[in-house]
């Protein structure tokens, strides 16, 4: 396991450096998120399902600016995915058909999780077939 964080930790040889005005576009996303969050666990249904737009709106802007760096790309995809599902999840709560059967003892709850795996299979993807690909090429 600790050979996997090692592996992780090597990028190629050059160090990646994000620009100034990216960084603060990333830690603004930041601040969005953390207030939709916390509208969440508040009960603010208004202020919580606004801060979905300039939190994912944001996240797709940074993906957009990273595209020329593939792990930059897959993270924020995965992150993308993340926001989808934690904001699907909020307004399901929100409006309180999250416990509502689809079919079976499938709820509507449980459809988060299609972005959740979405995200898993991107980083899954960039780790174990995209990276090692670049690794054995170098």
């Amino acid at each position: 396991m600790c050979r996997f964080f090692l592996w992780h930790m090597q990028e190629e040889n050059k160090a990646f450096e994000i620009p100034v005005y990216l960084r603060k576009f990333e830690n603004l996303h930041i601040v969005f998120w953390l207030i939709k969050d916390m509208s969440w666990s508040m009960g603010w249904t208004v202020l919580g399902i606004i801060m979905i737009a300039p939190t994912l709106l944001l996240s797709i802007y940074m993906t957009y600016k990273f595209r020329g760096n593939q792990s930059e790309w897959f993270h924020n995809n995965a992150v993308i995915c993340w926001i989808i599902a934690n904001s699907y999840w909020m307004i399901s709560e929100f409006y309180g058909f999250e416990e509502h059967f689809i079919f079976g003892s499938i709820k509507y709850v449980h459809l988060a999780l299609l972005p959740f795996v979405g995200g898993l299979l991107l980083i899954g993807y960039y780790y174990f077939v995209k990276r090692k690909k670049v690794s054995s090429i170098n």
